[in-house]
C-alpha cells in the first residue's frame, strides 16, 4: 500500500536525518556514534542491492516499490546513492554494463566471482540461479532511473534518470554479446523501462530497436547455443512485437496514481 511506503520511507529519511528512530522495540539514532551515518549509508545501500538480487528476481513487481523509496533517498542523501551504485556494479558488473576479462594470474575461482558469480568452498553458483540474481538487480536498476518519490520537492534533477539508462543501452550494444547473460539483461531493461525510454527519447529509441532487432539479435545468435535459446527468443518476440505495434507496453507492476491513494 502507499501509505506503507510513505511509512518505510519516512523512517529511513529519519534514521538518515539524525532523528531518533524506534526499531524493535529501541530508539536508535546516527548521532550515537562518530561513524554512524557512514556505516547506515553503508548497509542501508547494501541491503537495496540484496532487495534486487533476492526479492526482486523472485517477484518483479516489487522492483517498484524499492525502486521508488531508492529514489526518494538518493535525492535527499545522495551519498546511499553513490554507495548504492558501488555495491551493484561490485555485484552485477553487467549494471555497469562491463563483461570483465580475465587477467593473467587471476585463479578461475577469482574470475567467477569478478563476473558475478557467488563462489563458496570453490563450488560456483549454478547458472539457472546466477542469471536470476542478476536479472533482479537489472530491473531494479531500470526501475530506478525512471522513478522520482511522488512526495519530494521535483526541483532538481533525478539524481540518477533516465540518461543513464539510455547510456546504459548504447554502451550494453556496442560490447560483444555473450551467451544466455546479454539477451536476459536486455530483455529486462526493455520491460521495466522501454517505455519511459520510448517517450524520452522518441525516433532515437526506435532506431535503437531497430538496431537491435537486424543487427544485434543475430550477433547474440551467433554465440548461442542451441540449449541457451529460452531467452533469446523472448528478446526475439518482444522487439518484434513492440516495433510492430510501434508501441513499447507499460511494465507489469508499475505505481500508479491510484495506487498512492491506498
Amino acid at each position: 500500500a502507499g501509505s506503507k511506503l510513505r511509512e518505510v520511507f519516512d523512517k529511513i529519511n529519519n534514521l538518515l536525518s539524525g532523528k531518533p528512530v524506534q526499531t524493535e522495540g529501541q530508539t536508535v539514532s546516527v548521532t550515537q556514534h562518530p561513524q554512524g551515518l557512514e556505516f547506515v549509508c553503508y548497509k542501508l545501500a547494501e541491503k537495496f542491492v540484496k532487495h534486487g538480487e533476492g526479492e526482486v528476481s523472485f517477484h518483479h513487481d516489487s522492483a517498484f516499490p524499492i525502486a521508488v523509496v531508492l529514489s526518494g533517498i538518493w535525492e535527499l542523501h545522495p551519498r546511499v546513492g553513490d554507495i548504492f551504485l558501488a555495491h551493484l556494479h561490485k555485484k552485477c558488473p553487467y549494471s555497469v554494463p562491463f563483461y570483465p576479462a580475465r587477467k593473467e594470474g587471476t585463479s578461475v575461482e577469482e574470475y567467477q566471482r569478478m563476473l558475478g558469480y557467488e563462489v563458496h568452498d570453490s563450488k560456483v553458483e549454478e547458472q539457472d540461479h546466477f542469471l536470476k540474481r542478476m536479472s533482479g538487480m537489472i530491473r531494479l536498476y531500470a526501475a530506478i532511473i525512471q522513478l522520482r518519490w511522488p512526495y519530494g520537492n521535483k526541483q532538481g534533477a533525478h539524481p540518477h534518470g533516465l540518461s543513464y539508462g539510455w547510456r546504459w543501452l548504447a554502451q550494453m550494444l556496442n560490447l560483444e554479446p555473450l551467451a544466455d547473460v546479454t539477451a536476459m539483461l536486455l530483455l529486462d531493461f526493455l520491460e521495466v523501462c522501454g517505455n519511459a525510454l520510448m517517450k524520452q527519447y522518441g525516433i532515437q529509441f526506435w532506431k535503437t530497436m531497430f538496431f537491435i532487432q537486424k543487427s544485434y539479435i543475430p550477433r547474440i545468435e551467433a554465440v548461442t547455443s542451441s540449449g541457451q535459446m529460452g531467452c533469446l527468443s523472448r528478446l526475439k518476440n518482444f522487439v518484434q512485437k513492440c516495433l510492430r505495434a510501434e508501441e513499447i507496453p507499460l511494465p507489469r507492476g508499475i505505481l500508479t496514481p491510484s495506487f498512492w491513494r491506498t
